[in-house]
């Protein structure tokens, strides 16, 4: 698997006695979960969510690896969502603050926002939806993209949320994948203080495939110039806005499908991760109450992720309106209209939790300290970071520049595949190591083994695996039941295989490695992406950096370094390839002179995604001098060219 060096687990971050005197979770939260067993999560659902009818069988594992929770009782999400707080005298307080990238913004109450749910879910049903049909959902991060998923939950169809930023190929074989129904999609929104188009996208997926589609419901957001194709395209002011406000949410069964959500592989076919409804909605539920503190009465949380990702339906479309939180939902990019847009809505709402990715934080390090210096983070309590391990550097930044030193910081790992966070600190229980996510949730049951699927010692790194079914678990790969037993179950057998490397340190904390494709064999050392990285980021020149292993004929596979300078280290024009050889130099002292990259490429920025994911798969064409693949998923599309050219020149 990966070398057996992780970044220096130096330091460590105690809760303060004032945070555990007052925090949701105790350390027995595990013993309990470790006693009670499948019965602990029968609770956890009894008291976090309201049923239709009770369940009497919590978990159904007499055909593994395909799971049934709760399987005989019946809820509806939305209702969960929404109606119950309402009807409990809450629908006052503000469910959703809606800020867009232009700086508009409109807040919604959970009793607004019922209102408006209704009103869609009634829009959908006019347009010929009815339970089990799926939707797909190509929206901005906008408040009608969170509306239009609870609207199909309300009804009992599944929703298909299918990224903004996603190329009309890959909408359209989502579509036909999922043998959608309706398309709910938007004229366009704003990116970086301009207008950008969506509904064309749709049209060229639709003019070329796709024939289930018998409606788009188009939501007018930048008032761009659109076609509408008589018959088929309904404006989401006109269907919704002249519907009623009464509409009785669908009795579902726990098991009943819930959403599709479609990983976008490199090569062949997406795969449609199928999640269902009882099980995902008493995880997430969980895990948002005990990871991040929750206290409903009195936070305001905000998850930076866009809807089109797995955290963006976990942690913005549902876990927090299960839990009655208020929270900030925002269009745009953190740099636009200037660097400082985070912070400045953190200090306009008062956010209490946030809720971001490594890569965020890396790049408004690289910013500097003094633009979150202007605003008043005060309100700031409990940190959390998604989307990949982050680096010790980057954790003691976001600590001590937006926390103030104060507020804990919750690093989870979980997949979309697992529906919930898996591994994470407790706030209020865990003594934080940076850059580790440390334990397993309450109730997981974690290990990492070696290639035989037998545990590996404390020091030792190996494969992740969950060797017990957990409740908001993925059902199947939708419509390929075989796909999905290849693809999770098929490498140890009887315990799910997550994809990941991961090492336990002598403390028997995991430490997340990285995907195990991202591993890299040179001269038979296997050595992890992320530990290359993260001792590149602690030179003082480097801003951001990526990894990649390129084919090599002598070493089997070479370290070729991707890396961003610092604004100092630009403004000071050192000589490049000096300041690239010290950087080797510097890596091969972190870790060894195995690990140093054979080239480090000084770029001027990286391919991202709008989630902010680093696309090392574009970056290994460079390196591999390849014709660099599609583009189409970056925020900036324009950045593979000068990369490039950079390095041209």
């Amino acid at each position: 698997m990966a070398s057996d060096t992780t970044p220096a687990e130096t330091q460590t971050f105690a809760p303060s006695p004032e945070f555990t005197a007052q925090a949701n979770a105790g350390a027995e939260l595990y013993d309990q979960a470790e006693a009670e067993g499948v019965d602990f999560w029968a609770r956890q659902a009894r008291e976090l969510l309201t049923w239709n009818k009770d369940f009497t069988e919590v978990l159904d594992w007499s055909n593994p690896p395909f799971a049934k929770w709760f399987q005989d009782g019946t809820l509806n999400a939305c209702y969960n969502a929404v109606d119950r707080h309402v009807e409990a005298g809450n629908g006052d307080r503000v469910a959703i603050h809606f800020e867009g990238e232009p700086g508009d913004s409109r807040s919604y109450t959970y009793a607004q926002l019922k209102d408006e749910v209704s009103k869609a879910a009634n829009a959908m049903e006019g347009l010929g939806v009815v339970k089990g049909d799926r939707v797909a959902l190509y929206l901005p991060m906008i408040a009608e993209a969170v509306i239009a998923m609870l609207a199909c939950a309300r009804i009992g169809a599944i929703h298909s949320v299918v990224f903004g930023g996603f190329s009309a190929d890959a909408l359209r074989s989502r579509v036909e994948d999922g043998q959608a129904k309706l398309v709910v999609t938007a004229d366009g929104s704003y990116r970086r203080g301009k207008p950008s188009m969506l509904k064309p996208a749709v049209d060229e997926a639709l003019s070329e495939g796709a024939s289930s589609v018998e409606h788009v419901l188009v939501v007018r957001r930048n008032e761009a110039e659109v076609e509408m194709t008589e018959g088929r395209d309904v404006w989401w002011h006109d269907a919704v806005g002249s519907a009623s406000t009464e509409h009785t949410p669908a009795e579902q069964g726990a098991e009943d499908p819930l959403f599709v959500l479609y990983t976008s592989g490199t090569t062949g076919k997406p795969k449609g991760i199928m999640h269902t409804t009882g099980g995902y909605l008493t995880q997430g539920a969980f895990t948002h109450k005990y990871v991040f503190d929750l206290k409903p009465e009195t936070d305001v949380y905000w998850c930076t992720a866009d809807v089109g990702w797995v955290t963006g339906h976990s942690y913005v479309a549902y876990a927090p309106l299960v839990n009655g939180s208020t929270q900030v939902i925002y269009e745009g990019t953190p740099d636009s209209p200037h660097r400082g847009r985070f912070w400045e809505i953190v200090q306009k709402y008062g956010v209490t939790i946030m809720y971001t990715s490594p890569t965020a934080i890396r790049t408004m390090m690289k910013w500097g300290e003094e633009i979150p210096g202007e605003y008043d983070l005060s309100s700031l309590r409990v940190l959390g970071t998604v989307g990949e391990a982050i680096n010790p550097e980057a954790w003691t930044w976001f600590h001590r520049v937006i926390g103030g030193g104060r507020c804990p910081i919750v690093d989870t790992w979980w997949q979309t595949e697992t529906g919930a966070i898996m591994i994470s600190q407790l706030p209020g229980v865990t003594v934080a190591k940076p850059g580790s996510a440390q334990v397993p949730m309450p109730g997981i049951k974690v290990d990492v083994v070696d290639d035989n699927g037998q545990p590996v010692p404390n020091g030792t790194s190996g494969f992740l695996v969950l060797r017990e079914p957990w409740p908001s678990m993925l059902r199947t790969i939708w419509g390929d039941d075989d796909r999905y037993v290849d693809t999770y179950w098929s490498r140890f057998g009887d315990m799910y295989f997550a994809g990941d490397g991961a090492k336990r340190d002598e403390d028997g904390d995991v430490w997340i490695l990285g995907r195990v494709d991202d591993v890299m064999n040179v001269s038979g050392h296997r050595l992890s992406t992320p530990e290359i990285e993260s001792a590149l980021f602690s030179h003082p020149s480097v801003a951001e950096a990526a990894v990649v292993g390129a084919t090599d004929e002598t070493t089997g596979q070479a370290v070729i370094a991707f890396v961003i300078l610092s604004d100092q280290a630009d403004a000071e024009g050192r000589d490049k390839a000096e300041l690239a050889e010290e950087m080797r130099a510097h890596v091969g002292k972190e870790i060894s002179p195995i690990a140093k990259p054979k080239k480090v490429l000084i770029v001027p920025e990286l391919p991202k995604t709008r989630s902010g994911k680093i696309m090392r798969r574009l970056l290994k064409d460079v390196a591999e001098d390849r014709e660099v693949g599609d583009v189409s998923t970056l925020a900036d599309q324009t950045v593979m060219q000068q990369i490039v050219d950079s390095l041209a020149r």
